[in-house]
């Protein structure tokens, strides 16, 4: 009898989420951005929520929640009801590095969210002053040794993707290099346009005006492919480091225990929102290559970006400020 009860509970729950899932959505979305309103993320979570609300018919709205580093927007999602109703833009500096660098986040990445399909990749790139003579990376990593206490390369802030890139790129090559935290990667371009420091470690979409100028020289990136916005310029993968692939990525997540059948369906309608022309045009121009994979892929991907940034962060002994 207890058995049988069991199983007619189980059939009811099973139900009442398939019928949870058939619903979905009949009101509208939230879609916290942990960051300011007008960055990359921002911008592209609002290309992603214009779409989605086409997709799925019901409006998507954009929240900005700032404050250390996304920890606070992201435990706001973290703590919400797992109804498909507050999704996160998650970013990897919060969900892969804040882990790490910060004594407590106010989440558990792993246990608190359910990952929905990664919505794309920035690619970062290194670039120089054109006063330095190494133009190309074993060049660079060769005259860095021979400078007194090393080149000094800018990045958007302690504990970044472009610094844990920098990083990366320091214990696996041995390049003696010096890290400059800026309060953004614009300003550190700036620098480096000024001649105030050697290099810059960030995102395409802001060095390719420079680049394509000749006002910088693009040394490398570190995507695992050539981006096509600068087809000429290698990867780091390419230039005898195989190991230096670090991309900045962005992606969609809910809070852990969200029907599966309403993640599924978020999965599918994201990911067709991806290969829609006027989508991939707008988020390429922002320096984001669409992805649109399987939740499973992408909590692969997060996993080993965990693990990858947390030997990163030990060897370096960053904490955050």
């Amino acid at each position: 009898m207890l058995k049988i009860k069991h199983t007619v509970v189980a059939l009811f729950a099973a139900f009442s989420l398939d019928a949870v899932a058939q619903d979905y959505p009949n009101k509208p979305i939230k879609l916290v951005v942990p960051f300011a309103p007008g960055g990359v993320t921002d911008t592209s979570a609002r290309i992603i929520a214009e779409a989605l609300s086409k997709r799925l018919g019901q409006t998507v709205i954009v929240e900005n929640q700032a404050g250390a580093s996304g920890n606070i927007g992201t435990t706001r999602v973290a703590q919400s009801a797992p109804d498909g109703y507050t999704l996160l833009l998650g970013f990897d500096g919060t969900m892969a590095i804040n882990p790490h660098v910060f004594a407590k986040t106010g989440f558990d990445g792993q246990k608190d969210f359910a990952p929905i399909t990664k919505i794309g990749d920035a690619t970062l790139i290194l670039v120089a002053h054109p006063s330095v003579p190494a133009k190309d990376l074993p060049a660079l990593i060769a005259y860095s040794k021979t400078v007194p206490g090393g080149l000094s390369y800018g990045t958007s802030g302690n504990g970044g993707t472009p610094h844990l890139a920098g990083e990366m790129l320091k214990q696996r090559s041995g390049a003696a290099l010096t890290h400059i935290p800026y309060k953004g990667g614009g300003q550190a371009l700036q620098d480096v346009l000024g001649g105030q420091i050697p290099l810059v470690y960030t995102a395409i979409a802001g060095a390719l005006p420079m680049v394509k100028a000749g006002r910088v020289n693009a040394i490398a990136v570190s995507s695992a492919k050539r981006d096509a916005a600068l087809p000429n310029v290698p990867t780091m993968k390419e230039s005898g480091y195989p190991e230096m692939v670090v991309d900045s990525w962005v992606a969609l997540l809910a809070p852990a225990k969200t029907p599966t059948a309403i993640v599924e369906h978020l999965q599918r309608e994201t990911a067709a929102a991806l290969t829609q022309p006027d989508v991939r045009e707008r988020l390429l121009g922002l320096g984001i290559n669409p992805v649109g994979n399987s939740a499973e892929d992408f909590a692969s991907q997060w996993r080993a970006d965990l693990a990858k940034y947390e030997a990163v962060v030990k060897a370096a002994r960053i904490k955050a400020e």
